[in-house]
Parts: structure tokens; C-alpha cells; sequence
């Protein structure tokens, strides 16, 4: 295939898959607003909308980490292509089959598990970093395990512990006031418009820069190619060409990448994403202003600090625990927990579903004559 085309076409798949994300995931920053009654839903979606458009633009320490190059290219630059997109499609299809079920899985997982599907097809490409330990030339530990898996295991028990702590903090403070629940009720009712932005925000600060970074490591694989020679590329993708420095990365991110990625993912969210809300605002549990607030806080907090780290996480497990977290403190039973194991066990399957998925996907391409 020509490499000017399948690299348009995995930037392609990825715009598909950061919109896909958009509207599955809108519901980690509107679910809470939408259920207390603070915002209609359709102030609530123009709040995440927007909140995510300017997250998108809050550094790029979470898309380094994507593009610093965990695929060894020793298979051939179209390899490492057809692995991107074969593992964005996985990605994308675990995507649409969880929205329709209402099931707020991760994205993240789903694109972690549908690139290491992608990347196995293929038995001349192999992980350029160990995934469980290994330790580079500083002696600092790299691979997957590190940097992407186990802070999206650690993740969920942050949001659900720092949800119960801050609802904790915060019924003392209204219990020692003695304040009304009226006054609370509408103290917090403006508050929450604060907090539900703080989560679009981080939600954009992380969520879309695993794109930017999917988009920026195929241009990198791009150069390698030959895809912008004259030959192959038209005049006009010459502005498209990255800066490549010494170590066959780049220093800086191009701002076209950012900006694609950024109104994608906010139009995506516009986009809504019904059935998710549903089952994140009304029926994992009851959900009153400061409980919202103290999720969307406790959230927010966890998925920003992460993004400044340059960790990618899943918002959407952080988000749903901070809620479990938050409503466990009401009282056990409050939560619907019959649900919730139907959520975990989504969680659980997600990577190795969508890791089939992208094994399958890279296969069919073998099939059809576009890798060896």
C-alpha cells in the first residue's frame, strides 16, 4: 500500500476513534450534573464540550508518553501502520458495543488492548520496551507495566477513595453548621457547575492526548516510510511533515495535531452519548448537588494530577468509582451493586476483547495481501 495513504488512513481512524471517544465518554463529565438537576442535558453536553476543548490544549506530557515508542519497527514501517489502525479499529468497535449496552467502559482500555492485538498480528513485531519490568540506560524502569498499566489499575482505587474522603470532609463541615438542605441543596447546585467543569476539563487534559499521540507516532513512522517524498505525497502534506530530532522522535508536538484532536473530541462530546448517562447519572446510584460535587472533585484531581505526570488513565473508571465511592458513604446499600459487577466485569473484558479484536483485524489485512 502506498505509505502516504495508509498513513492518512490511520490518522483517519484515529480522528474516528477521538470522536467515538467524545460522545462515549461525555458522560464521565455531565452523568452527575444531568442526574441532581443542576443543568438540562443540553447545557450540560455545551459545558463538557467546551471544557474538553480546552483540556485538549493543556500540554502534551500524556501524548509523549504514547509517541515515545513502545512498538519496535523491526517488522517494517507499513507494519507498524496497519498495527495503529488495526488497533484503533478494535478500539472503536468495543467502543460502539459498550455505548449501545449503556456500559461505561474505558476508552483507554480499549485503545491499550485493541494496539497490543494490532502489534501481536504481526509475529516480526515485537514491544521495543519489556511490558512488565526492564530498566533503561539512567536505570529508570520502562514498558507498559510502568507508565500505562498500572496506573490504570491504580486509578479506580484513587477516584473511590478520595470520593469517599472528600463526601466524608464535606458532611462534617454541613453537619457541624447544622446547614439546611435547602441552602445545601443550592449551595452546592452552583458549586457542581465548577466541579462538572473541572471534569470536562481534565477529561479533555488526558483523554484526548492519547490521540495526539497515536497521530504524532504515525507521522513519525510516516518519515521513516517515505510517506512525504514527492513521489508518493502530494505538495501540500509537506506542512503535515513533523521535525524528527536525533533520537527519531520529535521535540514539540505540531499544534495542527492538537487542534484536530481538540475540536474532534469536543464535537464528539456534543455529540451526547444518552445511553451512557443514563447508567452513570440515575442508576448506579442516587445522587444529590454535593454528592456530585464531591465525584466530579475527587475525579477531577486524580485524572489532572495524572495529566501533568504525563500518565494516561481511564477517566471513565475514575469517574464511576469516585461515584461509588461518594454514594458508599450513604449507606451500602445505596449503591446498586448488581450493576456495578456488570460494569466490572465490562472493565475486565475490555483489553483482551479488544486485543483479540486488533489481532484479528491485522490478520484479515495478512489475508488481504497488505502485510506479510
Amino acid at each position: 500500500m502506498d505509505p502516504f495513504l495508509l498513513m492518512m488512513l490511520v490518522i483517519l481512524v484515529a480522528v474516528v476513534f477521538e470522536y467515538i471517544n467524545g460522545f462515549h465518554d461525555a458522560a464521565n463529565a455531565i452523568a452527575t450534573v444531568v442526574s441532581t438537576r443542576v443543568l438540562t442535558p443540553r447545557q450540560a453536553i455545551m459545558l463538557a464540550a467546551v471544557t474538553n476543548l480546552i483540556g485538549a490544549f493543556w500540554g502534551t506530557a500524556v501524548a509523549k508518553t504514547i509517541y515515545s515508542g513502545y512498538i519496535d519497527l523491526a517488522g517494517g514501517f507499513q507494519v507498524a501502520q496497519l498495527a495503529i489502525a488495526c488497533g484503533l479499529m478494535g478500539g472503536i468497535v468495543w467502543n460502539l458495543i459498550t455505548w449501545w449496552f449503556g456500559i461505561p467502559s474505558s476508552s483507554s482500555h480499549a485503545l491499550i488492548g485493541g494496539l497490543c492485538g494490532g502489534v501481536l498480528g504481526q509475529t516480526h513485531l515485537t514491544w521495543g520496551r519489556l511490558i512488565w519490568d526492564g530498566t533503561d540506560a539512567a536505570g529508570k524502569s520502562v514498558g507498559l507495566w510502568p507508565k500505562l498499566i498500572k496506573p490504570m489499575v491504580i486509578s479506580p482505587f484513587i477516584g473511590f477513595t478520595l470520593g469517599v474522603i472528600f463526601m466524608m470532609l464535606l458532611t462534617i463541615v454541613i453537619v457541624r453548621l447544622t446547614v439546611r438542605p435547602s441552602i445545601v441543596g443550592k449551595v452546592f447546585g452552583k458549586l457542581q457547575l465548577v466541579s462538572a467543569g473541572l471534569m470536562g476539563f481534565s477529561h479533555g487534559s488526558n483523554d484526548a492526548q492519547k490521540t495526539v499521540g497515536i497521530i504524532t507516532f504515525a507521522l513519525i513512522v510516516g518519515v521513516g516510510a517515505g510517506a512525504f517524498d514527492p513521489a508518493h505525497a502530494p505538495a501540500w502534506a509537506q506542512w503535515l511533515k513533523p521535525t524528527i530530532n536525533a533520537k527519531g522522535t520529535v521535540d514539540h508536538v505540531p499544534v495542527w495535531i492538537i487542534v484536530l484532536c481538540a475540536v474532534t473530541m469536543a464535537a464528539g462530546t456534543a455529540a451526547g452519548g444518552w445511553r451512557i448517562i443514563r447508567t452513570m447519572g440515575h442508576k448506579m446510584v442516587k445522587l444529590q448537588p454535593v454528592h456530585g460535587f464531591a465525584a466530579e472533585t475527587a475525579a477531577a484531581i486524580t485524572i489532572t494530577g495524572a495529566s501533568e505526570l504525563g500518565i494516561p488513565l481511564s477517566t471513565t473508571h475514575v469517574i464511576s468509582t469516585s461515584i461509588l465511592g461518594v454514594g458508599a458513604t450513604k449507606r451500602f446499600d445505596a449503591v446498586k451493586w448488581g450493576l456495578v459487577g456488570r460494569i466490572v466485569w465490562a472493565w475486565v473484558l475490555t483489553i483482551p476483547i479488544t486485543l483479540t479484536l486488533g489481532y484479528l483485524f491485522f490478520r484479515a489485512c495478512v489475508l488481504l495481501g497488505w502485510a506479510q
